[in-house]
């Protein structure tokens, strides 16, 4: 079992401390290690506030700021840590700051899986997020997807892009020819009312709660294209 910072009674000589305590004119810096467990951390600064820094923590009020390295913690961690340093009446917590630096998410438009095959009549392919489809879509085959539909090949059958309500997906096709498109909740007309004599190349996408089908070289018109089509 393993043993808290408190149970052991305190740091020896040789065991390393993970708070340091330095005053400033402001008042006072925690500079808590960012690479020992959060658990000991708090217990150390539970120790440190009771019994070992009790003489320097009493007094009138002094504003305490504590920085976390780049330790990635949570609302709550930061909440636990505030906590306890306000169980001590005359210390008031004016920040806790992490350098720890935010995952960034990918965009949109670079997030995309890439699969080959064709989809044949009678099966579905689903996927969450944008897809690229190397291939065809046999007339009574369906694609359904929460992102964009990218098809390398002829679209003849259903596409469902937006599934999970994201009104800006669309849906292209080197050769666009569906039986029908969807939209989040948008169905496409009857095909022969809005196809072109020139299917390559083309993209579906919403317009003012309508569906329109423009060239895929005027996509970049409302956003950037992930995937350059080649003839």
């Amino acid at each position: 079992m393993k043993e808290s910072y408190r149970e052991r009674g305190g740091t020896s000589v040789t065991e390393k401390q993970h708070i340091t305590i330095k005053g400033v004119k402001e008042g006072l810096i925690f500079l808590l290690d960012d690479n020992c467990e959060f658990s000991i951390l708090l217990d150390e600064l539970q120790y440190k506030l009771e019994k070992s820094h009790q003489q320097l923590l009493t007094g009138p009020i002094v504003h305490v700021q504590v920085k976390l390295g780049s330790r990635h913690v949570t609302e709550e961690d930061k909440e636990r840590i505030r906590a306890t340093i306000r169980q001590q009446g005359n210390l008031l917590v004016q920040s806790v700051e992490s350098e720890a630096i935010a995952p960034e998410k990918p965009e949109d438009g670079n997030n995309i899986k890439v699969l080959t095959g064709i989809v044949r009549s009678g099966q579905t392919m689903e996927h969450d997020g944008n897809l690229l489809l190397m291939g065809d879509v046999n007339p009574g085959g369906t694609v359904l997807c929460t992102g964009d539909i990218y098809v390398l090949g002829a679209l003849r059958g259903l596409a469902h892009a937006g599934c999970e309500g994201r009104k800006e997906a669309v849906i292209a096709a080197s050769l666009l020819r569906p039986t029908q498109l969807r939209i989040d909740d948008v169905i496409s007309r009857p095909p022969d009312e809005w196809m072109t004599g020139d299917a390559l190349m083309e993209f579906a996408f919403l317009s003012e709660g309508v569906m329109k089908i423009d060239k895929l070289t005027q996509l970049q018109r409302i956003r950037r294209l992930p995937i350059v089509f080649r003839a």
